[in-house]
């Protein structure tokens, strides 16, 4: 989906500095069935969802995940730990307040991290961007000594970890917040669970953001448990809808779905694709954060929603000043 985004949309600190709660945010919802658009606060939400609705809640939590490189201007961000103990990594330069992408690099490249480690690049996982690297240390204890959170141009200054969690983060291991469920507080659950929507957990550690120019997703480590099949079954054949919190927890689901719409416990690795061709068989809304233009996770949105309602949501969205990027406002689409 193409439209511009214009800079003052752009969320540049967490709500909490600019004078608001963390559920402080706005929340824009379409429904699907009636192409109706429609803007609340996020602490509307109970009012929006029906006894016997289940959000589905990504449980992963954010790791530093940007380590510095000694003595030169780079950094590293680290995005997904694989079975061999390898890591996918993208190379970052200096860029002002920031980091852009670094085009250097090649196989066998060494960088020296901090603590005496170091980084050697194998082979590259997707051109010009991330890398299969090794590491001759234990690569989470860097990242809690020496790492940061990930940060992009948008937000100018740096925010303390906590900042980059949500309040269902348990499992340490994602390379960038799972932001859509940032909006929640202690006390915003406390009022849905009073009033019948039931939560239902799964786990997806996500990687690096896509450079948002159409580039497919690339395989992240799921667990959808036995318990939240069961709930999410019950939920669908009671009649209550299944809501995802975020479009990793769509990944997951989908990923644990059958073909008749049944989930099963299921968990490893997941390189599904979800395009409004592919459809879904077991969500029936999203609560999602605004996306860039031409991002990949739009074809997913638009297989919740329609092409015409996510349009139209996006239109009244830049319209009404909505912000964007994890600290921005979000979306609900029925």
């Amino acid at each position: 989906m193409e439209f511009t985004l214009p800079s003052e949309s752009e969320a540049h600190e967490p709500p909490e500095a600019r004078g608001l709660s963390r559920d402080g945010v706005r929340l824009l919802v379409g429904e699907r069935a009636t192409g109706r658009v429609s803007h609340h606060g996020f602490t509307d939400l109970p009012g929006l969802l029906r006894a016997g609705d289940v959000l589905v809640v990504n449980t992963s939590g954010t790791l530093p995940a940007a380590v510095p490189v000694v003595g030169e201007p780079l950094a590293v961000h680290f995005s997904t730990a694989l079975p061999d103990g390898r890591w996918l990594v993208e190379l970052r330069a200096a860029a002002g307040k920031a980091t852009a992408p670094h085009a250097g690099g090649g196989p066998g490249h060494r960088y020296p991290l901090p603590g005496g480690a170091t980084l050697t690049l194998d082979e590259e996982y997707s051109r010009g961007r991330l890398w299969y690297g090794r590491v001759d240390a234990a690569v989470p204890p860097l990242l809690q000594r020496y790492g940061a959170p990930i940060r992009y141009g948008y937000v100018p200054r740096p925010w303390p970890l906590p900042y980059y969690q949500t309040v269902f983060a348990t499992v340490p291991g994602s390379a960038e917040m799972p932001s859509a469920a940032r909006p929640f507080s202690d006390r915003l659950v406390t009022r849905l669970v009073s009033a019948g929507v039931g939560f239902a957990p799964i786990l997806l550690h996500t990687g690096v953001a896509s450079p948002e120019a159409h580039e497919r997703p690339y395989p992240e480590r799921f667990t959808v448990p036995a318990t939240t099949a069961r709930t999410v079954n019950q939920a669908r054949a009671a009649g209550g809808r299944v809501i995802a919190v975020g479009t990793t927890a769509v990944r997951a689901l989908e990923s644990a779905a059958s073909g008749a719409g049944t989930v099963a416990a299921a968990g490893g690795w997941t390189d599904l694709v979800i395009t409004p061709e592919r459809g879904v068989r077991v969500v029936d809304g999203l609560l999602t954060g605004l996306h860039e233009p031409r991002a990949s996770h739009l074809d997913l949105l638009a297989a919740v929603s329609t092409p015409a309602l996510l349009r139209r949501c996006y239109a009244e969205a830049i319209a009404a000043g909505y912000l964007w990027h994890e600290f921005g406002d979000v979306n609900l689409l029925l």
